[in-house]
C-alpha cells in the first residue's frame, strides 16, 4: 500500500482528502461499521449499442471470486459511473476492495462466456420502469439513451474487448475511492492500470424540438427535463411532487401515485422526473391536471408554504449526527466528475437563498425542455410537439414487396434501407447505423443513431443475401453484432397463400345449342298448350274429346318443357 498525504487536507467538514495507490481517496470517521466505494468514471452512456454490456460484464467478472462470501458488498453499473460499494470490518473491506482491484488488473476470462449468460438471465427477470423509453426517445441509440436497451453487445464481446475496456477505463486516474474511517486501513492496495480521466459522454439528441410528447402505454404518465445541476432545480422537484401529490391525489383522485424527483446526470446537469399514474377511464383528466400543475408552477403560482416546507426537509440533513461520513458519497462523486463540492455552509447558504422567484425559473426551463410520455391521445393542445415517429427521407434504391402486404415495401439502396408502409416510412443511413444484428439465416436488424430501427426478413421480403450484399458492406464494422442461429421456429415465414374460390367457367357452346334446340319448342308447345286450355275453359264445353286432346297436348309440350327448365336452371348456377 502507498498513500500519498502531502496534497492531503482536511476540509472545514471534517472530510479528508488523499490518495491512495495514485486513487483519490476521501475519508471521514464514522460509527458502525466500516464502509468504503470505489467510483469509476464509467458507465453505460460511455459504449456504443454494438458494445452494450462490457462495462456490466467486467463489473461481474471483478466480483467473481466474492461470489460464496458473506461479507456484506455489492456493485452497480449506471449511466455514468460504475460502483463498487462494501461494508464490514477494516480486514474486510481490504479484502474486498484489493480483490476488485487484483481482478481488475487480470479478469478471471475463463468466467467469460458464463457471466454473460448471467448478464442475460438478469436481464431478462429484471422488470422495465414506467420511465424506460424516455432515454432512447431524448437521446436516440448512443450516450444516455443506451439505457433504454438491452445488452446488446453481449454476443460481440470477446476477451480483448473486455480486456481492453478495463485497461483503459478501469483506471487509477479514472477512479475515487471513499470510505468511513479516521484512517486508511493496513493492508489496502488499490494498485490499478494506468490511464487518464475521461470526462461524462457528450449527451446525444433525437428530439427536433422541445416540449415535445410521444405516446405510451395506458394507465401512466411520465415527464423527464434535462436542467442545469442547481440547489434551486433540486428543490423545484420536492415542489413539483408535492404539488402534483395534492391536485392529482388528494384533490382529483385520479392517481395513486404522483411524484417528482430530481438526479444529476453528469458534472453539469441533472434530470428531473414526475410521474403520475391513472386508471384507463380516469388518464385523459390526469393528464389534464398534470399539465395544469406544471402551467400553474410556470406562472409563478407557488405557495410560499410549499418552499418552506421542501427547505426545511432539505436543511435537515445537516443534522445528521456523522455530517462528515454522510457527505463522503456526493464528495467522492463530485470527485470524479470534476466537480466543485460545497461545504455544508456554503450548501445551506444556498437553501436558505431559494425563493419564489427561483422555482418560477426552474419551471419554465423544465417546461422548455421536457419530452413526455402520455397515455391515449397527444397533447398538442398542451403546446407540446409529436416526437417524431417516422423518418423525414427515403433512400434511392431496389423496391422489394413484402410478401403478405404488396402495401410494405422495402428500398435497399448503397447508402442505406428504407421500410415504407402505408402510413408512413423508416429510413436508416449506414452511416449512421449504431448496430447491425446479423443473423446466420440472413435476417438484418438495424438500429440507426435516431433509435428508428428496421428488421430485413429475407423470408418475408424475397430478397436474398446476395441482394443484401450492399447492407453488409454500407454498416460500419464497428456497429456489426453477429448472432447465433435462431430456432427455426423463431424465423417468420409468411402466410400460406389461400386459394381463390373456383372462378365460374365459360358457358360450353354445345350445352348453348341445346338450350335453343329444346327452348322454342318448348315455348311454342307451351303457348299453344295455354291458350288452348283458356279457348275450352272459356267456352265451357263438356265434350270429352275437347279435354282429351288437351291433355294430350300438355303431354307433348312436357317432353320440351321440363328437360329445357332443368338445362336453363343448371346455366344459370354456372355448371355448364
Amino acid at each position: 500500500m502507498t498513500t500519498d498525504t502531502p496534497p492531503g487536507h482536511v476540509t472545514e467538514d471534517g472530510v479528508t482528502h488523499t490518495t491512495v495507490d495514485g486513487v483519490r481517496t476521501v475519508l471521514a470517521p464514522g460509527s458502525g461499521p466500516l464502509t468504503a466505494g470505489l467510483l469509476f468514471r464509467v458507465g453505460r452512456a460511455d459504449e456504443t449499442l454494438a458494445t452494450s454490456g462490457v462495462t456490466h460484464l467486467v463489473e461481474h467478472l471483478a466480483l467473481h471470486h466474492h461470489g460464496l462470501s458473506d461479507l456484506h458488498y455489492n456493485g452497480a453499473t449506471a449511466a455514468a459511473y460504475t460502483h463498487f460499494l462494501v461494508s464490514g470490518t477494516p480486514a474486510e473491506v481490504v479484502e474486498y476492495l484489493n480483490g476488485v482491484c487484483a481482478a481488475l488488473r487480470n479478469l478471471p476470462m475463463d468466467r467469460l462466456e458464463t457471466e454473460k449468460e448471467i448478464l442475460r438471465t438478469e436481464a431478462a427477470g429484471r422488470a422495465q420502469g414506467a420511465a424506460h423509453s424516455l432515454p432512447l426517445w431524448r437521446y436516440g441509440s448512443r450516450s444516455y439513451g443506451l439505457t433504454s436497451y438491452a445488452e446488446t453487445g453481449l454476443h460481440r464481446l470477446t476477451a480483448d474487448d473486455v480486456h481492453d475496456w478495463a485497461r483503459t477505463r478501469f483506471t487509477t486516474e479514472n477512479a475515487v475511492l471513499w470510505l468511513t474511517g479516521d484512517t486508511v486501513p493496513d493492508g489496502l492496495d488499490l494498485t490499478l492500470p494506468s490511464g487518464t480521466w475521461h470526462p461524462a459522454p457528450q449527451p446525444t439528441s433525437a428530439l427536433p424540438s422541445t416540449p415535445a410528447y410521444f405516446q405510451g402505454p395506458d394507465g401512466v404518465a411520465v415527464l423527464t427535463s434535462v436542467v442545469p445541476r442547481s440547489t434551486a432545480g433540486n428543490l423545484f422537484a420536492e415542489v413539483l411532487g408535492k404539488e402534483l401529490f395534492r391536485e392529482l391525489r388528494q384533490k382529483g383522485g385520479y392517481s395513486y401515485t404522483a411524484a417528482a424527483d430530481y438526479c444529476p446526470r453528469d458534472t453539469d446537469w441533472a434530470t428531473v422526473t414526475a410521474y403520475a399514474d391513472a386508471l384507463p377511464r380516469k388518464q385523459d383528466a390526469m393528464i389534464g391536471a398534470f399539465v395544469d400543475v406544471l402551467a400553474k408552477l410556470r406562472a409563478g403560482r407557488i405557495e410560499q408554504a410549499d418552499l418552506d416546507a421542501v427547505r426545511t426537509s432539505a436543511l435537515s440533513q445537516f443534522d445528521h449526527p456523522e455530517p462528515a461520513a454522510a457527505r463522503l458519497p456526493s464528495e467522492a462523486m463530485n470527485l470524479l466528475l470534476r466537480r466543485p463540492s460545497l461545504s455544508n455552509a456554503e450548501s445551506r447558504a444556498e437553501i436558505e437563498a431559494v425563493t419564489v422567484t427561483d422555482l418560477q425559473r426552474i419551471a419554465r426551463e423544465v417546461w422548455a425542455n421536457a419530452l413526455m410520455q402520455v397515455p391515449g391521445r397527444g397533447v398538442d393542445w398542451a403546446g407540446l410537439t409529436e416526437a417524431p415517429t417516422w423518418s423525414s427521407d427515403l433512400v434511392t434504391g431496389r423496391r422489394y414487396a413484402a410478401v403478405e402486404d404488396r402495401q410494405t415495401t422495402l428500398l435497399v439502396a448503397r447508402d442505406g434501407l428504407s421500410l415504407v408502409r402505408p402510413d408512413g416510412h423508416l429510413t436508416i443511413r449506414y452511416a449512421e447505423c449504431s448496430l447491425m444484428q446479423a443473423y446466420p439465416d440472413g435476417a438484418r436488424h438495424l438500429v440507426g443513431h435516431d433509435g428508428f430501427s428496421i428488421t430485413v426478413e429475407p423470408t418475408l421480403f424475397g430478397i436474398t443475401a446476395a441482394e443484401l450484399a450492399s447492407v453488409d458492406a454500407g454498416v460500419p464494422p464497428a456497429a456489426v453484432v453477429r448472432m447465433p442461429p435462431r430456432d427455426p421456429s423463431r424465423i417468420p415465414q409468411p402466410r400460406p397463400v389461400q386459394p381463390a374460390p373456383d372462378a365460374p367457367q365459360p358457358p360450353k357452346r354445345w350445352f348453348t345449342v341445346v338450350l335453343w334446340v329444346l327452348g322454342i319448342p318448348a315455348l311454342l308447345f307451351g303457348g299453344l298448350s295455354s291458350m288452348t286450355t283458356l279457348a275450352l275453359l272459356s267456352k265451357g264445353t263438356e265434350d270429352p274429346d275437347d279435354w282429351l286432346v288437351l291433355v294430350a297436348l300438355w303431354v307433348f309440350s312436357s317432353f320440351f318443357l321440363v328437360p329445357w327448365g332443368i338445362c336453363l336452371r343448371r346455366r344459370k348456377q354456372g355448371k355448364s
